[in-house]
């Protein structure tokens, strides 16, 4: 089983149906451009992403698949749905650890269980704070990431949470994983000296229109 290695650059591939970038063959060329660029290892999204990132490359996978609500636990919210992406191809499971009401009502502890069980591969949990995260260990997971961090509650910072990261870090006795608006080297390095074991970068990296929006908003007006 391919694992996720200390150091490591995760790039996340993903593209919603707004983007021109959408469908897997966008994210197997975007996955192989990472890479390319040094990436360790690809974060995508759903089944047909992963399996078409998997026949392009041997780096590992962590999956996700976002199902439901986008403002409620919509990250790999069931079994089914991680049984999906690690049959096409995941390495590992990401899936939403937040404190918040799932929505089958499955306990998140049974289900991090079921996935190792079952389908014989690690769980990250994304978490938005501290408590999410010692309780995600508890749980059971084998890394906790702070993905969701300033994305459940109140107005979304403009900066990485290099906080949690260190709180994490300090407290776990398990990779921390760094993941949230990430864009700079600078960023990276931050997080990587707060402990973050891997750092994954989505935007930054792979939405060029995101890249273009930031820029072009900084143009004077008149």
């Amino acid at each position: 089983m391919r694992t996720l290695a200390s150091g490591t650059l995760v790039v996340s591939c993903q593209a919603g149906p707004e983007n021109p970038l959408y469908g897997p063959s966008s994210m197997a060329l975007m996955a192989q451009a990472a890479e390319a660029g040094g990436a360790g290892a690809i974060r995508a999204n759903g089944p047909e992403d992963i399996a078409a990132i998997r026949a392009v490359t041997d780096l590992p996978i962590i999956g996700l698949h976002k199902l439901g609500d986008p403002a409620g636990v919509f990250i790999t919210p069931t079994y089914e749905s991680a049984a999906g992406i690690v049959a096409a191809g995941a390495d590992l499971v990401a899936l939403d650890a937040t404190l918040r009401p799932r929505p089958d009502g499955q306990r998140v502890d049974r289900l991090i269980a079921r996935i190792h069980r079952e389908l014989g591969v690690p769980v990250m949990a994304d978490v938005d704070s501290l408590e999410a995260g010692l309780a995600a260990r508890d749980a059971g997971a084998d890394l906790v990431a702070t993905t969701l961090s300033g994305y459940t509650n109140g107005r979304t910072p403009t900066g990485p949470d290099v906080e949690l990261v260190r709180q994490l870090a300090a407290k776990l006795d398990c990779p921390v994983v760094a993941e949230g608006r990430i864009r700079t080297p600078e960023d990276v390095r931050a997080m990587c000296d707060a402990g973050a074991y891997a750092v994954v970068v989505g935007h930054a990296i792979t939405n060029p229109m995101d890249l273009t929006a930031r820029l072009v908003g900084a143009i004077p007006v008149g």
